[in-house]
Order: C-alpha cells, then sequence, then structure tokens
C-alpha cells in the first residue's frame, strides 16, 4: 500500500481571505499594526503560536496568547457565518481526493497546521472525508517543518516512508516530507512560488490538480525502475 498525504490551506481549501481576516482581529485586539497580507500568507502552514511570532517579534509571551486567542475567536465567527464558503475548496480538489480515495493501492491522510477543531469543523463540511484514514493537527504534534504529523500518518496507515507523498503548497509542507524521508510535490497555486518549493525539496510542482494522478505514477514507477 502507498500513501498520499495532504495539506489543507493553500493546499485543498482557499482560506487566505479566512487567515487574514482573522490575523487582522489578532493585531486588532492587541493594538499592533498588522502586517501587509503578503507576509501574512507566507507563515501560512506554521501551527498558530509560531505563525505569530514571526508576525509579531516584538511581542512577550502575555500578548502572543492574547492574539491566539483573538485568532481563534474571529476564524470561529467567520466560519459559523460563512459555512463552507469561508474555505473554499480549489477547483479538481474533491474530484483529486474521490480518484484517489477510489483506488484500492493506497491510502489518504491529511497532515495540517490547523487545529484540530478548525480541521474537524472543515471536514464536516465535507462528504468525502471519511476517505482520509489518517488526519493529524497543529494541537497534537510539533509545528512544521517538524516530521511528527508524517510519521504518525505513516503509523496509522503501516506504510513505509518510501511508499508516501506529502502534497503541500509551502516549503514547511516540503521540509516536513523531506525530515520524515518521504517523497515531496508541491502545487502552485497556494501560497508559496515553484521556486521556492523546488528548493526546499519537492520532486514536482503541480499547476493542477489533474496532473496529480500522473505525478505520483511516474513517482512510483521511478521507485520500481530503482529497485
Amino acid at each position: 500500500m502507498k500513501l498520499v498525504i495532504f495539506d489543507v490551506d493553500g493546499t485543498l481549501v482557499d482560506s487566505q481571505a479566512h487567515i487574514v481576516l482573522s490575523m487582522a482581529a489578532a493585531f486588532e485586539a492587541v493594538g499592533l499594526a498588522m502586517p501587509t497580507r503578503d507576509t501574512i500568507l507566507s507563515i501560512v502552514g506554521l501551527s498558530l503560536p509560531l505563525a505569530l511570532r514571526e508576525l509579531a517579534p516584538e511581542a512577550d509571551e502575555a500578548t502572543l496568547s492574547r492574539m491566539v486567542e483573538a485568532y481563534k475567536d474571529a476564524f470561529q465567527q467567520h466560519r459559523l457565518a460563512q459555512g463552507a464558503a469561508a474555505s473554499p475548496l480549489y477547483p479538481g480538489a474533491e474530484e483529486a481526493v474521490r480518484r484517489l480515495g477510489a483506488r484500492d493501492d493506497l491510502y489518504l491522510a491529511i497532515a495540517t497546521g490547523k487545529s484540530r477543531r478548525g480541521l474537524d469543523a472543515l471536514m464536516q463540511e465535507w462528504d468525502f472525508a471519511d476517505l482520509f484514514m489518517s488526519t493529524q493537527s497543529a494541537d497534537d504534534h510539533p509545528s512544521k517543518p517538524h516530521p511528527s504529523m508524517v510519521l504518525t500518518c505513516l503509523v496509522d496507515c503501516g506504510v513505509a516512508a518510501e511508499e508516501a507523498v506529502v502534497i503541500g503548497d509551502t516549503t514547511y509542507d516540503m521540509e516536513m516530507a523531506r525530515a520524515a524521508r518521504v517523497r515531496g510535490i508541491g502545487v502552485r497555486w497556494g501560497y508559496h512560488g515553484k521556486e521556492a518549493l523546488m528548493s526546499a525539496g519537492a520532486v514536482t510542482v503541480l499547476d493542477r490538480f489533474d496532473q496529480l494522478d500522473g505525478a505520483l505514477d511516474e513517482i512510483w514507477l521511478d521507485e520500481m525502475r530503482e529497485g
């Protein structure tokens, strides 16, 4: 069996507006100037406390704690108000997941910097959520690029690292994959560019979701040739 591990924000769903709105609430809550949109999106993928520490290096721990809570509150309120529209699936995402989920030679999993509450709420909107055998969130692991989430997915699914692939849009995803000795495939529609993804270890970078199946088959065909 093989394993495909998906990132969520910037890979499966377009949550940038939701994230920026929530980050604005976090900075407003403590009276700090909000970073630019591009700066905020550059740290998507990190766990929330670490992301805020990167964005507000001058803040002390008490201030950071207030920012974390303000972000979570704003994120939840927006999600409750907007439902699935707050973080819509990218074009082709659901179809790609369903295609892979229908195969009998692989498992699917999730490794995300989202909280467990946020991930569970999002997946409640997906009628294909049961296709994921393992779902790992930032609440239970060190922040990306630490390999803990990927290693847990491997154990949950009983799959060796050489038989697994991480799909993600950020350098943190590619570095996490490399740290776990797993291959990484980047996607261009998220928050980090192609050059950054390749430099971080991506074996290839996709322009569209319909390229995913071929990219996976090529990776595993190369593996058979090497073997």
